[in-house]
This record gives C-alpha cells, structure tokens and sequence, in this order.
C-alpha cells in the first residue's frame, strides 16, 4: 500500500484527508508541523506528501511551506508534493512548483479531486522512476543453453533450478573462470524474477571511493563529479536480480554497507537523507576461502551467513572431463558464427591435446585459445598448433592432494606469471583477471613479480 504524509498543523484537516485516502487503499502517516513531516520522510518511505502552506507565523504567506519544500530540494529528497492552502493564490502556487511540488488544491476540497490528484501523482512518480530504471545502464537479460553432461554438473544445474524458484540469496563458490557468471544468469532465467532485470556488478573493480556511488547510487551535486543524478545497481535490479561478482575483494570498511541491505534491505543514496529500499535478489560468487578469511579477520562471518543461504561450488574443468569436448565444439561454432568462419571443426589431434590440457583458466581459457585459433589459423580444420596448446601449455602446478583453493589460486598465478616472462597483465589476461584484481592478489600472496625465477 501506498503510503502519504498528510502535514497540516488543524488536526481536522489531517483526519478528514486521512479518511479520504484510506478508504480509497491509502495508508496515511500525519504531522502537525514541517519539522515533524521532517522526521517522517528521512526515517520512513513516503509515496506522497500532502502538505499545508501555512501554519504558525502567519496565515497566508505561505512561507513555511516554502521553506519545507527547499529543504526536501537542499537534501535531495526527491518525493512528490502536493500543496494545499484555504487562501487560494497564484502566487504561492507557481513559487511551490518552482520548488518541485508536482500539483495544487485548495481547501475545502472535494474527497474525489482529493484522491484523483494523489493517485494520479504517485502513479506518475512510480513511471518516472520505473523509467529512469529501465534506461540505466544494466547486462540485459539473454537466454543462453548451459552446455554440460557430466553428472557433477547436472547435478550442480539441478540444484540451481530449484533454488531459482526461491528468493533465497545464493553464493556461488569455484575457480576464476568456471562459469560463475554464467550460472547466475541461468538462475535468473529460472526464477520468477525471470521477465525483470538481471544485473552484473564486479565488486573487485569498484575503486572503493566510488563504492556507494555505484551501489546506492547519487544525487546531482552530491560530490565534485556528480554532474546528475544516477541510480545505484540495488535500485536497478529492484525486482530482479542482482549479481555481486568477486564479493570476496569487498573491504572491511565496506562489508557492513553491503550487509545492512542485505538484512534489512534499506540504503541512503550518496547525497540525500532519505532512506531507500530494494527488494533485488542476491546472487554474489567469489573464488576466495572466505572461511579462512573470517579467521583472519579479513570477512566478516555475519555477512557470508547473509549471502550462503544456499551454496553451490562449481568444480574446475579439469575435474569434469566430459565437459570438455562438448563445450569445444559448442565455443568453436560460437565463435566460428561471430568471425564469419563456416565449416570449422577440430582435428581428432586436437580434441585429444584438449582433453590432455590442465585449462587452469577452466572455460574462459578454453573459449580465448578457440576465438584465437578461428581468428588466426588459415584452415578450416583447427589442430594442435592452431590451438597454441603446444607453446602455450603452462604446467599444471604441482599441488597436494590436501593444497587449499587459496594455495592453488597463488600456485597458478605464479606459474601464469613466470610463462608470461613477468608481464602481470597477459598473466592476469590469461587467468581470467581484471588489473585490479590481480595486483590485490600480488599484495595478498606477497607475491613480487621481480623476484620471481623467470
């Protein structure tokens, strides 16, 4: 139910205006003075304020009404305003609507122009935002086939499907490049959040001054670069989903932020006191063990208990062989279709070379080796050295049995780099990394490029 603040110092006039609107499906809140209506919208979410020109300095200037709707302008309070008076006056009207009141009326009104007006402006609120929303930027929404036979992973995409039909927030564990994107996607294409929006933020690049921008969103002015007004990635996905990549980079400082929506679903944009809600659903994946993170205090347990509702781990490409030769062929017509490439197959050399390759990038290093081989090979038929898989085949590092995510992750990226001659970028490239995340990674594992045995 819509909610409006009737504010109007004769108590009367806030009961006659409050049965009005309830018996039309209106929940009505009221303040006898613009200091209280004050408290109101910066500790409630108001639809609609109905407010009264003149209270206790004078009866017809209007000023503390003015004065109300420049303090809703100065704190960013973007709610709609209809003002109402029993002095009718142009005067005060067009100063109102300079000061973004949406509509005026006199007192004594009539019940029906009363509820007419106010749910004719919340309706218009309500388009304008859903507007603003849908032409934000945000990952449209593409059905896309999860190619998989192998029984871990059909079992893995069971699981999915019927945590989709849930709101249930979901954490999806697994190594850079298994998919982790891709499966929250297919989630969200199974949810009845389906026909809404799915929207994709990698928390790991968000530089963390631009943090709650980019989230919560900000109001014009709000800051030195705020030249309009934009919606955060919570107001985006409002009735869809909301994907947090990466959500293990998250800082510290940061995390509490992220957790109060989580629990209570309640945020302020950057630049206004008033409090928002989302009802987005959330999705988050991290290839970090967040377990050994909470014990050195470096995550904080409340918040995973918030975003593990349920948990689903995607297993490497190397632990799923059978996986292997049907996502080849399924990346190399893909791939083949964007370049313009007909007729192209792989060589029975190279299915076996593909089969024997450790592809510790897992699926993105798969799909960059084929891109590249349909690019630059002059046949149609791809072989081992189309591939690269014999000059670019890193060694699979030389783990345990028992050697954690964490020490493999720090294993491969040492390995990447030492291949690359020390170039962190191609390393991180080829990793499946953004520059960001791989130097935080470097100044995780203390890992110094210069020193390494090349």
């Amino acid at each position: 139910m819509k909610k409006v603040l009737i504010v109007d110092d004769q108590l009367d006039v806030r009961m006659s205006a409050s049965i009005a609107l309830s018996n039309h499906g209106f929940t009505c809140v009221e303040a006898d003075s613009p200091m209280q209506a004050m408290d109101f919208v910066t500790s409630e979410t108001i639809d609609l304020i109905l407010l009264d020109m003149n209270y206790t300095s004078d009866t017809t200037s209007g000023e503390e009404g003015l004065a109300f709707l420049k303090q809703l302008q100065h704190k960013n309070i973007n709610i709609p305003v209809v003002v109402m008076t029993a002095w009718a006056s142009v005067d005060i009207a067009v100063q109102a609507m300079q000061l973004n009141a949406v509509d005026f009326i006199e007192k004594p009104w009539k019940n029906t122009r009363l509820v007419a007006i106010v749910k004719q402006q919340i309706d218009s609120a309500q388009l304008h935002k859903e507007n603003a929303r849908y032409t934000a930027l945000s990952r449209p929404t593409s059905t896309q086939e999860y190619y998989a036979q192998s029984p871990v992973m059909l079992e893995l995409l069971a699981k999915a499907k019927r945590a989709a039909l849930t709101d249930a927030n979901i954490l999806l564990t697994g190594e850079n490049g298994t998919g982790k994107s891709l499966l929250a996607s297919f989630i969200h294409q199974h949810s009845n959040r389906a026909e809404n929006r799915f929207v994709s933020v990698n928390m790991g690049a968000i530089p963390e001054s631009l943090f709650e921008s980019e989230l919560f969103g900000h109001k014009k002015g709000a800051f030195t670069d705020a030249k309009e007004n934009r919606l955060g990635r919570f107001d985006i996905a409002s009735d869809g989903t909301l994907f947090l990549d990466e959500i293990g980079t998250l800082g510290a400082n940061l995390q509490s932020k992220v957790l109060r929506v989580l629990e209570t679903g309640e945020y302020e944009v950057v630049g206004s006191s008033q409090t928002e809600k989302t009802n987005a659903r959330i999705i988050s994946a991290t290839n970090a063990n967040l377990e050994k993170m909470i014990s050195s205090d470096q995550f904080r347990r409340d918040l995973l208990f918030r975003l593990n509702t349920i948990e689903l781990h995607i297993p490497p490409l190397r632990e799923r062989p059978e996986d292997i030769t049907l996502l080849a062929e399924h990346l190399l017509a893909k791939h083949a279709t964007k370049y313009h490439r007909n007729n192209m197959s792989l060589s029975p050399t190279a299915h076996a070379a593909i089969l024997q390759h450790p592809w510790i990038g897992n699926v993105r290093e798969l799909s960059h080796s084929i891109e590249r081989a349909v690019i630059m090979s002059e046949h149609n038929i791809l072989d081992v050295n189309s591939l690269g898989l014999s000059q670019h085949n890193i060694e699979t590092p030389k783990t345990s049995p028992l050697m954690t995510l964490e020490e493999s992750e720090k294993s491969a990226l040492i390995t990447a780099i030492k291949h690359f001659q020390g170039n962190v970028i191609e390393a991180g490239e080829y990793l499946g990394m953004s520059k960001s995340a791989i130097y935080r990674r470097l100044e995780k594992f203390s890992i110094d490029p210069k020193n390494l045995e090349l």
